[in-house]
């Protein structure tokens, strides 16, 4: 099983940004974190600042045969229809993570246009919520088989 991680604009900072929002675990402890949660299983890490980029590595996960994707579109989440529709077009199970939760704060983070394209939604739960987003994509995966 193959899922990629991908994670986008300032996510690298995490440890640095707001740790009272985002926490102080850095980038690199978080994917730890993740790698630990999901023994077995093929994980490819990925962090991009830039949109097309990101877009680019969603596409690249379809041609490379990944299973699913779990990703962070960090405030691209609230007004990139293109990510949404790069998401849309490579027919991967996705799920949106978010390390904070989106609906407690600023009203402009509220909405997600990417989740309707999405498996699902996990948020609110610091870096474990990556975790959780894995455990769900693998349970899924494992039931399409």
């Amino acid at each position: 099983m193959k899922i990629a991680v991908i994670n986008g604009p300032n996510l690298n900072f995490t440890g640095i940004r707001e740790p009272h929002i985002y926490g102080s675990k850095t980038l690199d402890e978080t994917n730890a974190q993740i790698a630990a949660s999901a023994p077995g299983v093929a994980l490819a890490f990925y962090q991009s600042n830039s949109e097309g980029q990101l877009i680019d590595h969603i596409q690249q996960c379809h041609h490379d045969g990944f299973d699913g994707i779990v990703l962070n579109p960090g405030a691209y989440t609230h007004y990139s229809y293109a990510i949404r529709d790069g998401v849309a077009a490579v027919g991967l199970p996705v799920i949106e993570v978010h390390m904070s939760n989106p609906h407690a704060r600023e009203d402009f983070r509220h909405k997600s246009v990417i989740a309707p394209v999405c498996l699902g939604q996990i948020s609110g739960f610091g870096s474990h919520s990556y975790v959780l987003a894995i455990q769900a994509l693998i349970k899924i995966l494992e039931v399409q088989k």
